[in-house]
């Protein structure tokens, strides 16, 4: 087991909503981000980054979100 982190944030680099932080077992894992911050407001159509981190890494990606 490790320590999982996922984040979302907008294009400059202000985070918007973490979707995971907690420990879980190796294996394939999905989620779904509702489109909404970490207030519950819904964000815009736009380009946006997650993140992972785990104890054997770290991995950015960018993600469209369109409504």
């Amino acid at each position: 087991a490790t320590s999982v982190v996922l984040k979302i944030y907008n294009i400059l680099g202000e985070e918007i909503k973490t979707l995971v932080n907690e420990i879980q077992q190796a294996g394939r894992k999905s989620y779904v981000w509702d489109g909404k911050d970490c207030s519950g407001r819904v964000v815009s159509s736009g380009v946006y980054l997650f993140s992972i981190n785990t104890e054997y890494g770290f991995k950015s990606k960018k993600m469209v979100l369109i409504k």
